[in-house]
């Protein structure tokens, strides 16, 4: 067979990829040779950055890596803002390019699609690069790719192959099934000296982050059995469930959340960079750990970042925690429910004035569409979810306010997170700034007919920044931007569209939602703060 036809056979065969998201190229029609009889699914979107994006979303709801198809030089340098958000969360994504020849690479001949070298383009977003030079070697590569999803800290990955290597012959492999690898378990004696100092401790404190999602029974057990009070970021929402009473949400860059922190004797942080953009929101490096810090992750260069550390073990999350369980057959006593009580209360996030105008709307989604996934841009009703928001399990909310913090991710990782979990309802919460970066996306949720619920926050420009503007004594300056009519405009590319002032309003949109096509949504901001202000309510728990 080709080179060509071996990669998709090794993608469907081997590893299970049932979908590519890619545009065709000139310099990549010989790999959609016979794609379409492999039965390997395949999504054009209208951007490059709209499939890594895609991609990102499908690899969060599913736990699978995405996988992309990428032309070569303008391709990848639109898909590199893409590359860069799912490195900054850790999420495993495939991305497969051209290149030109490899008797013209690096010869600056002004050839099509030309760049220097796409390899040192893309070093900085990905957790490797490879340029294939003998096709024999595909398998390998695939399998160093893999090989990252699985055991190590996951990340894009980045093979391209010269255009003339697409139809070179190669042999098929003689085994088609994907090998076995697990990635490492923590220390056992590691893990014995991180259990006896949490049974020493008089106030400890647990922290959770994407890297646990794996696991979620398991940890709702041990910070259950730990009686300790526990944080979660934002990429962990929903591990402990719905209403665990020892659960603190993603808070911790709030004064009361920090006060506890600060007053924790042990802390356990396990899958988490401990990054700014969960633990120190407000941007004031106010996020403070003085007691003793365990920490537990894949990547040990990541135990010593962020905070000081008193003990640290290397590996996989799922691993540490089942193996902290074992030291723990009997629940601990210490305090922690209580401690937890009060740490909320002290919260009170539904009397926050900045907050509270979204409680009636995380209300009403999750009234209408309980087991939605939540996907998210970066714009204030993601902000205040990221605060407000409960759900019963990991994986139904992600959005680019975290990490790399990228405008548009939105609305095409909702599409993506549609596509791998088809059975669920998805939701895309957008504003109207960062929605134009990928607005075209709607053409492709129209094609697939993917009955995504497309919420856009219309407030009237850039209003994260024009805040930020006038807190800091800048003249507001490119942030009062024109929006087109966007029902209109929905309506062009064939998307049902309605505008809601209020939350009944909202109600009856989402319940009248068609099931072969999304909906666009639009609410417009202003109607709605005086909504609620007229109607305000004191609202106890989270949503």
């Amino acid at each position: 067979m080709t080179c060509a036809e071996l990669l998709i056979r090794l993608l469907r065969d081997r590893y299970g990829v049932d979908t590519l998201f890619g545009i065709p190229g000139v310099h990549t029609v010989e790999l959609y040779r016979g794609l379409e009889a492999s039965g390997v699914r395949h999504v054009t979107p209208r951007h490059e950055q709209g499939a890594g994006f895609m991609a990102d979303g499908y690899a969060r709801a599913t736990g699978r890596p995405g996988v992309c198809l990428i032309i070569t030089g303008p391709g990848m340098t639109n898909i590199a803002t893409a590359m860069g958000q799912a490195l900054a969360d850790s999420v495993p994504m495939l991305v497969i390019s051209s290149v030109n020849r490899r008797d013209t690479l690096g010869r600056g001949q002004g050839r099509l699609h030309e760049l220097e070298s796409q390899r040192n383009l893309v070093a900085g977003v990905a957790r490797f690069s490879h340029t294939l030079l003998d096709p024999a070697g595909l398998p390998e590569v695939l399998a160093r790719a893999f090989a990252v999803f699985q055991g190590q800290r996951p990340g894009p990955v980045h093979v391209e192959i010269p255009i003339d290597l697409f139809d070179a012959p190669v042999s098929p492999p003689r085994e088609w099934s994907a090998p076995t690898i697990y990635p490492a378990a923590p220390d056992p004696d590691g893990l014995a000296q991180a259990a006896q100092w949490l049974r020493d401790a008089r106030r400890p404190l647990v922290l959770l982050g994407g890297g646990c999602v794996k696991a979620p029974a398991a940890a709702r057990e041990l910070v259950t059995r730990l009686d300790a009070p526990t944080a979660t970021t934002i990429n962990a929402k929903g591990l402990l469930g719905d209403a665990h009473p020892l659960d603190l949400g993603a808070n911790t860059g709030l004064p009361a959340v920090r006060k506890l922190a600060r007053e924790a004797d042990v802390i356990l942080a396990i899958g988490t960079e401990l990054g700014e953009t969960d633990y120190d929101v407000v941007f004031d490096d106010g996020f403070a750990l003085t007691g003793r810090l365990i920490r537990i992750d894949l990547d040990a260069q990541q135990l010593v970042r962020n905070q000081a550390l008193s003990l640290g073990l290397v590996g996989d999350a799922a691993q540490a925690i089942t193996g902290l369980l074992a030291h723990f057959p009997i629940p601990l006593d210490k305090q922690g429910f209580a401690r937890a009580s009060s740490t909320r209360e002290a919260l009170n996030l539904a009397q926050d004035t900045t907050l509270a105008p979204f409680v009636p709307l995380c209300e009403t989604l999750r009234a209408v569409l309980p087991e939605a996934i939540w996907v998210g841009d970066s714009t204030a009703p993601v902000y205040a979810a990221n605060h407000l928001l409960a759900l019963p399990a990991p994986r139904h909310f992600f959005n680019a306010s975290t990490g790399y913090g990228t405008l548009g991710y939105g609305l095409p990782a909702a599409l993506g997170a549609q596509l791998g979990q088809p059975q669920l309802p998805v939701i895309a919460l957008v504003g109207d700034g960062g929605v134009m970066f990928t607005l075209s996306e709607l053409a492709t949720a129209v094609e697939y007919r993917l009955p995504v619920v497309i919420l856009l926050w219309h407030n009237q420009g850039y209003e994260e920044i024009r805040r930020y503007m006038d807190a800091h004594g800048v003249e507001r300056l490119g942030v009062d931007i024109q929006a087109p009519d966007f029902i209109t405009l929905a309506g062009g590319f064939g998307c049902l569209a309605t505008r809601v002032d209020s939350p009944p309003e909202l109600a009856k949109a989402l319940e009248s939602r068609p099931s072969d096509g999304p909906l666009l949504i639009e609410v417009d901001a202003n109607a709605w703060m005086a909504w609620c202000g007229d109607n305000a309510t004191a609202a106890k728990e989270p949503v």
